[in-house]
């Protein structure tokens, strides 16, 4: 790292708060009144720390991000013996049998209202201009992904904002969208600038993304079972990808760099980061070990949980030359032989067959029984057991893991990227939208280029839905594609087709109806 991240988000957080100096006792009043506004100032930086924070838990491959992929055919938690059981907790999320008691549909309601919650705090905390409108930007987020989730949003709103004793309001999904909208196109000229390595600290581009994803899934919010997408919302889809692409510093990972956008120091290498979620050892962030711990063996490097895996159909997507599916990725952080005895073994992507301890080259195995190779494969049931217990089930990390730091590793979590960008322009003029199937064909193969793999010789929505399952997997969007693309409710390995649409939306949590008389269950539940 260049620099302190953290001191950056202070510095952003009070700028324009300097204070004149005076040794004139007629100024004493004044000066007492600077003191004054640039403590509140600094107050609410503090808590506009917090609100980003609590972004951590929900996106940081736990709660939101099990909601939203472990839902579909990109990932599974099978249960391995007595292993990541919790009473059915992470089967129901893949099956589509979860109720309004489920750990991660109470936990991921709690965790984004937490956040929307924590960016009003700001609000009454007096403000300038830019920590207001990155706050406001942090509880447009939160309040997307619950109307996606769940399909309302509370909101506190009038006298609620005062007495906590008045529920809050529950807004429906135009109301929310109306909202979002507003909220942004407001703020978008008082957030800073998009820059690479600052791409921690809410900007432009995020809002403009962030608008993006709310007119390209408003059909879908309105209309679940039967979306439909207004020409001239998809317009603006393409308006804004075009304004992200002439404003913006970005670029699609040239190629063999596909894995900078999330290395331990992706602030200083990404090209394509518009926005992410703080992590540096020493000052604060959230647990994006998650995303090695979760699916690595016990007797790797370092050691995991030996969970979380892909499935085959999923897998078979990518192409045998297709970098997004796995290579040996060399980075700084790597201090392992792996990088240093040139081992080259493969370290980010999909882990498929054969693991090799990256310091002594030698193949690993299995921890019982101890006389099995640890050879990952794509046969994986949704209940494991026997001599498969510890190796069903590829499994994909886009993490690399940062050797380098003890503690907290460095990574910043990616929340928008500009392939995004591009791909969510493409299929808003598939969908009507201003432009022909070969521009929407020009901008896909652009990245597939860059990505190694050949070009695609024409574009529909099909194909179009599997670029992005190649380009985005567990970067938490797969459920949202997949009700967009009228997809989400087939069966799949492991999955059944769903027998009630009842569940593209998830259960208002039972908690949560007996705390706030304004929520109404969701239908079928």
């Amino acid at each position: 790292m260049t620099k302190m991240k953290l001191k950056t988000l202070l510095y952003l957080a009070i700028v324009g708060t300097v204070v004149t100096s005076t040794f004139s006792c007629t100024k004493l009043k004044e000066e007492f009144k600077g003191e004054a506004e640039e403590g509140a100032l600094i107050e609410a930086g503090a808590l506009l720390i917090t609100a980003y924070s609590s972004l951590n838990t929900p996106y940081q491959q736990e709660q939101r991000w099990v909601m939203q992929e472990i839902s579909t055919d990109a990932a599974m938690a099978p249960t391995r013996g007595g292993d990541w059981d919790d009473n059915g907790m992470h089967r129901a999320i893949h099956l589509h049998s979860w109720n309004a008691d489920n750990g991660y549909v109470n936990n991921t309601f709690v965790g984004l209202s937490t956040t929307v919650f924590n960016a009003g705090k700001v609000l009454r905390s007096n403000p300038n201009a830019q920590q207001a409108a990155e706050a406001r930007f942090i509880r447009a987020l939160a309040m997307f992904d619950i109307v996606d989730l769940y399909g309302v949003v509370p909101f506190r709103q009038g006298a609620s904002l005062e007495d906590f004793k008045i529920a809050p309001d529950v807004l429906q999904p135009q109301d929310v969208m109306d909202f979002m909208i507003k909220e942004l196109n407001e703020i978008i000229t008082t957030l800073p600038a998009g820059e690479l390595k600052r791409a921690y600290v809410a900007n432009k581009n995020a809002a403009r993304v962030l608008l993006m994803k709310i007119y390209l899934n408003k059909g879908a919010f309105l209309n679940r079972q039967k979306p439909t997408f207004d020409a001239d919302d998809m317009n603006k889809v393409i308006a804004l990808a075009k304004e992200i692409t002439a404003t913006g510093p970005y670029s699609v990972s040239a190629k063999g760099k596909y894995f900078d956008n999330f290395a331990p120091d992706n602030d200083e290498k990404s090209t394509e980061n518009i926005f992410t979620l703080y992590n540096k050892n020493g000052d604060r962030g959230g647990s994006v070990d998650r995303t090695w711990n979760t699916i690595a063996h016990y007797n790797m490097n370092p050691s995991g949980w030996n969970g979380w895996c892909t499935l085959s159909d999923y897998y078979d997507k990518f192409a045998t030359n297709d970098e997004r599916r796995g290579l040996y990725y060399e980075y700084a952080a790597d201090t392992t032989s792996n990088r240093k005895k040139e081992f080259k073994r493969q370290n980010v992507g999909f882990f498929a067959g054969q693991q090799y301890n990256w310091s002594t080259n030698k193949p690993l195995m299995a921890r019982n029984p101890s006389n099995t190779p640890l050879s990952f494969t794509p046969e994986v049931t949704i209940r494991t057991s026997g001599n498969t217990l510890e190796t069903a089930g590829i499994r994909p990390m886009k993490y690399a893991y940062d050797y380098a730091s003890s503690g907290q590793k460095n990574n910043d979590w990616v929340v928008y990227r500009y392939a995004d960008v591009l791909l969510m322009q493409a299929e808003a003029i598939l969908r009507g939208g201003t432009g022909t199937a070969a521009e929407a064909l020009a901008l896909v193969n652009g990245i597939r280029l860059n990505r190694g793999v050949d070009n695609l010789t024409a574009m529909t929505l099909d194909n179009l839905l599997d670029e992005r399952a190649r380009e985005l997997y567990w970067e938490g969007w797969r459920r949202q594609d997949l009700i967009r693309f009228g997809k989400y409710l087939l069966a799949w390995q492991e999955k059944a087709a769903d027998a009630d649409p009842k569940t593209l939306l998830y259960p208002i949590p039972n908690l949560q109806l007996a705390v706030n008389p304004n929520l109404k269950q969701n239908p079928g539940y």
